[in-house]
């Protein structure tokens, strides 16, 4: 079976098509007229009649089952006083042995495991294409909601009778305490009026009221949230000392019991109870999370006041509070007035290193433009970028040395970083710095390699200075919009000597045309390109202008490839570069490279 529920054109079709369906045909053949229980007991098929029924297909070797079946259980149990409401468990396990394992933690009936047959007709006939999957029937056997997880997840047994209707009426009574919210609309549920203190005691939610409160979302093994939550403690500390009617309630998105008290032993704040899964799945969809981690700050008056202040802690600090929308004015003029030593110097870090950890300070690049390169050696995309990179550094430091890069590694260790430092020319932040973590959320990097522009008065040129050294390398020098311009207009009096159409004799086939306006890959060079170039719309195919004017020029000898203006991207020992003095890594835990760019997933 294929991860993920049926889309929803395919729910729709099985409930737009249901016709009742009779029981013991579906869940019975000529040779079983029975279903049983973990105990071994046979209960008839024909007992289910003027039952709502649930068909749940699971196995036990997926996470998600295993996750999901708990809650399930729960919900029938809730409803089993009322006893016209069943479960059917359609097995996906490999071996028996494996079915009775799982199966003996379900309180209702199953298709035998021996009748494979039974089990994946029911699979075809529900057109299942993931699991866990929970098809609701009504008693006249006609298919009354496909998205049964979903509802057992968001609703338990409040959704019953799982029925579009009420569906319907739970997200209006949803809307309804969204336009009223309070902070106990937000943290009370059915079952617990509570919040549990950091010493294990149960305090009332209405001892919050009246006060601000941070609903922090947050995973113990995710970095960011790792790097963040002392930033937190620090912060809350210092509020509560000032005498700050402020608090933090805690929503582990952890699995892990033992993993949630152990972050509980390090935050001095409230949580929710870890097995309250249900009230922090709502509080996640209600509040939109998309990153993690995320603090969504409570007004006094329980009204959300902002949706993650992580950014703005994480670069204020206790500057960010109270975190109200005067605050972020005041806070975005600050921003304004940003300075290299303002997103450099952190505390008694007030400097970067060069070559054998020499300490250069903060105060020596003032006034410089500066590029920090954000970057590490089992990044593959870094392969083809460094070289360019490097070329362009030692062509701009040769006419200004008012410039400097700084690296900010991503690397695993200290043995790695130095390994790849060693063969930059600039500067780098020392391994392990706190100040990447700030850096890294000040700039937005979501991927790397890459490259922010900082000019001589501290302000952000460009965070897009990658593509831009690509494009132009050294000639983008100094990355502000004024000198893209120039740039501009550069290659438009250049078009004006090119010709409008060229024979090349890499593409025989067809005249090339100029034209402007274009991103493409060389396919002369292999290297990117835009505004520029000759192409043949016919065949998808581009040269860069230099490219394909060298034929006019004569060809090139070999005596001298460093002069090729789009070389591929070579190694240059002289330089330093180690791009090949190691094979390929695998990219980090946590991160995706797709030949471009590593990004964190």
């Amino acid at each position: 079976m294929a991860d993920g529920e049926d889309s929803g054109a395919v729910a729709a079709e099985l409930i737009r098509t249901s016709t009742p369906l009779d029981f013991k045909t579906l869940l019975s053949t000529p040779v079983r007229d029975f279903l049983v229980r973990n105990n071994g007991d046979q209960v008839k098929v024909e007992t289910l009649k003027g039952k709502k029924l649930g068909l749940y297909f699971s196995a036990s070797w997926d996470g998600r089952c295993q996750r999901f079946t708990p809650d399930l259980v729960e919900t029938y149990n809730a409803l089993a006083p009322k006893g016209d409401f069943e479960v059917i468990f359609i097995s996906a396990d490999e071996d028996e042995e494996s079915f009775n394992g799982y199966f003996s933690k379900m309180p209702w009936l199953a298709i035998p495991f021996s009748d494979s047959e039974a089990r994946d007709s029911l699979d075809e006939q529900f057109k299942v294409r993931g699991i866990p999957h929970l098809v609701f029937l009504c008693e006249e056997g006609r298919v009354r909601n496909v998205s049964g997880v979903e509802i057992v997840r968001e609703y338990g047994a409040d959704g019953y009778p799982f029925t579009i209707e009420r569906l319907k009426e739970l997200k209006e009574q949803e809307e309804a305490a969204n336009r009223e919210q309070s902070l106990k609309t937000v943290l009370v549920s059915r079952s617990r009026d509570f919040v549990i203190a950091s010493d294990g005691k149960k305090v009332p939610v209405s001892e919050l009221e009246g006060k601000m409160v941070g609903l922090y979302f947050s995973l113990s093994t995710f970095s960011p949230c790792i790097e963040f939550t002392p930033k937190l403690v620090e912060v809350y500390e210092k509020l509560k000392a000032k005498g700050e009617s402020f608090e933090i309630v805690f929503l582990s998105l952890d699995d892990d019991e033992e993993a949630f008290e152990q972050d509980c032993k390090n935050m001095p704040w409230f949580a929710l109870p870890q097995k309250d899964t249900k009230t922090i799945e709502k509080l996640a969809r209600y509040f939109e999370l998309s990153t993690l981690p995320t603090l969504v700050i409570i007004g006094a008056d329980g009204k959300t006041v902002h949706n993650n202040v992580v950014e703005a802690i994480d670069e204020h600090g206790l500057l960010a509070y109270p975190f109200t929308p005067e605050k972020f004015a005041e806070l975005a003029e600050i921003e304004k007035a940003q300075t290299l030593e303002s997103i450099l110097i952190s505390g008694d870090q007030n400097f970067v290193i060069g070559k054998d950890g020499i300490k250069i300070p903060v105060s020596d690049l003032v006034g410089k433009n500066i590029l920090l390169y954000f970057s590490a050696h089992w990044c593959p995309p870094y392969r083809a970028f460094l070289p360019k990179l490097m070329e362009a550094y030692h062509k701009i430091k040769a006419k200004d040395d008012a410039f400097e890069v700084i690296f900010i590694s991503s690397d695993r260790d200290q043995a790695s970083f130095d390994d790849f430092f060693s063969g930059m020319p600039w500067l780098a932040l020392p391994f392990g710095d706190s100040r990447k973590a700030s850096l890294s959320r000040r700039f937005k990097v979501q991927g790397i390699p890459m490259l922010v522009a900082i000019g001589p008065t501290g302000q952000t040129v460009t965070k897009e200075a990658r593509d831009l050294v690509m494009l132009h390398g050294a000639n983008a020098y100094p990355f502000t919009e004024e000198r893209l311009k120039e740039i501009e207009a550069e290659f438009e009096e250049m078009a004006k000597r090119w010709p409008e159409k060229l024979k090349n004799a890499l593409h025989e086939e067809h005249e090339l045309v100029l034209g402007r306006g274009r991103n493409f890959t060389c396919d002369g060079c292999n290297e990117k390109g835009e505004v520029w170039s000759f192409y043949c719309e016919e065949c998808n195919f581009d040269l860069h202008p230099k490219c394909a004017l060298e034929e006019e020029k004569g060809p090139k000898t070999d005596a001298n490839p460093e002069e090729d203006p789009h070389p591929k991207c070579a190694l240059e020992e002289e330089k330093g570069t180690k791009t090949d003095a190691k094979p390929e890594e695998e990219p980090q835990e946590g991160w995706v490279c797709d030949g471009e760019v590593c990004k964190k997933t």
